[in-house]
């Protein structure tokens, strides 16, 4: 398959970034790497890459603090690389930003697979949502152009996740999401996660957007099925 895009990669083995960049430069993409934080964030400033590949156990700065740094400036999507398989580690990740995960060993074929998944889908949501979306008399405003959303005027920050899950809900007001629903349309194939990671990204998303959260009127639970979206339309 021949890619393009420029691809930054950040861990502190040498072993694993040599077999990944070889990956992903026989795939066709152009590969900076980094094997500390310091180099990482000058690399991710001058670069500005399409997607990073980040280990979150760095010898200087951790890959949660870099992940941080990039949500404040950028929604480019993040792959996170982790030797902690435990699911509070995991949801740790992906609440703070990250799109996806791979726990180490990991295979590189399916780390590519991962990559190209993870582009295709961010192309298609920029080539898809050129409208904006508005609810409850403007209240709620999704900008589909800025990729941001707006509760009474005032910018809503939102992770690259809850971002997804929002858009799929809001243009699927009447549908009902099952949590296998979610992480199909979200991530695109096969998610190898847990029903926590749904469920945590609808908290904060709720905590966000609701003025209630306690009796939410955007994300509705649907009580032994999923979620879906309870917003009423409006104009710009």
């Amino acid at each position: 398959m021949n890619n393009s895009g420029k691809i930054l990669v950040i861990d502190d083995e040498q072993k694993i970034v040599d077999v990944v960049t070889s990956y992903l430069q026989n795939s066709g993409y152009t590969v900076y790497f980094a094997y500390n934080g310091k180099d990482a964030i000058k690399l991710f400033e001058r670069m500005q890459p399409d997607l990073i590949v980040l280990d979150l156990m760095l010898p200087d700065i951790s890959g949660e603090e870099i992940c941080r740094a990039v949500r404040m400036k950028s929604r480019v999507p993040i792959m996170m690389l982790t030797a902690k398989a435990e699911e509070e580690n995991v949801l740790e990740g992906l609440n703070i930003g990250a799109d996806d995960y791979m726990t180490k060993p990991f295979s590189p074929r399916q780390l590519l697979a991962r990559v190209n998944a993870l582009l295709r889908r961010t192309a298609a949501d920029n080539a898809v949502l050129s409208d904006n979306l508005s609810f409850n008399n403007n209240e709620l405003v999704i900008d589909n152009i800025k990729h941001e959303v707006r509760k009474n005027g005032a910018a809503v920050n939102l992770t690259p996740n809850e971002y997804k899950f929002l858009i799929i809900l809001a243009k699927n007001p009447s549908k009902v999401f099952t949590r296998d629903d979610l992480i199909s349309k979200a991530f695109g194939y096969d998610f190898i996660g847990f029903d926590r990671t749904i469920d945590t990204h609808i908290k904060n998303l709720r905590r966000k957007i609701e003025n209630d959260t306690k009796n939410p009127k955007y994300i509705l639970t649907v009580y032994g099925v999923g979620y879906r979206f309870g917003g009423e339309n409006s104009d710009i």
